[in-house]
């Protein structure tokens, strides 16, 4: 990492338009707020900065995630959230699955994504047309991913298409200071290496990914903006910096998050940050 040019939050602020923040591993973490968060929010709040937490989280409704954030002192209103989970209505649309029904795995939240986007939500038991990973939370972990398993091979057994999707492709996640957990892109994993292994030669049995690195949220961003003149700030290189350089944006990794900076070695120029930067503490 010696390589990579070392920045500060206020040189970003005064170099950049608009900062796009990761969630988790920047601001927060499930235990909390990470060291800084409260006091930059409220910086770019009293400076009127533009700003937008671009996360994979498709799990909570923007709504929710805003009440999220204030319980934690972090005034961060709805309309600065953008998720994953939010993209699946123009992929429902797109994908003509509009009224098909859905197995969806994640809490309430994770439903009612599927739901606005047109989906009708059904059990593994069902008769299903798609399946979606909101999150790895909200379910009998063990029970409905064998569940999901078993429909899906009746279904491709006999023929049938399934849709799978999963807005939010991290793997993991950081859950404290010194804690880690698996996301719904670690269960998406495991879905695809049975799936792999039942049905080899199959190259069409994998989930549409639709967050970062992917550009649908990207663009959403730079819709709501109106400028390219933004700087992606996030603490993991396959999803926050590779997705901001193919985007055609400027990065940032952050040591706060998963990417543990003293041992990684970057050999992809795709996953090559702009700058490092320790902590976002002003």
């Amino acid at each position: 990492m010696d390589k990579i040019l070392e920045i500060t939050i206020e040189t970003l602020i005064d170099r950049y338009e608009v900062l796009l923040l990761d969630a988790f591993g920047v601001l927060v973490h499930s235990s909390g707020t990470l060291a800084g968060a409260a006091e930059l929010i409220t910086e770019l709040n009293r400076s009127a900065k533009p700003y937008y937490i671009l996360t994979n989280d498709a799990s909570r409704l923007p709504a929710t995630a805003a009440k999220r954030f204030q319980r934690m002192g972090l005034a961060i209103e709805t309309d600065r959230i953008i998720t994953s989970g939010s993209l699946l209505k123009g992929y429902f649309a797109q994908n003509r699955l509009i009224g098909s029904p859905c197995v969806v795995l994640g809490p309430e939240d994770s439903i009612r994504y599927v739901e606005l986007a047109g989906g009708l939500v059904v059990t593994p038991d069902d008769k299903f047309e798609v399946v979606v990973i909101g999150d790895e939370s909200g379910f009998p972990f063990l029970d409905t991913v064998d569940s999901v398993l078993s429909g899906l091979i009746r279904k491709l057994d006999h023929g049938e298409k399934v849709h799978l999707v999963l807005p939010n492709p991290d793997l993991i996640y950081p859950k404290s200071d010194w804690e880690f957990g698996i996301t719904g892109g670690g269960i998406a994993l495991i879905l695809e290496a049975a799936l792999h292994q039942r049905y080899p030669g199959q190259t069409n049995l994998h989930f549409d990914r639709l967050g970062k690195p992917h550009d649908t949220i990207f663009k959403e961003a730079l819709r709501r903006s109106g400028t390219r003149n933004m700087v992606m700030i996030g603490d993991q290189l396959a999803t926050d910096i590779r997705g901001a350089r193919a985007f055609g944006l400027d990065s940032v990794l952050i040591a706060s998050g998963i990417t543990n900076m003293h041992t990684i070695t970057v050999d992809d120029n795709h996953l090559l940050p702009t700058y490092a930067m320790q902590s976002i503490i002003l």
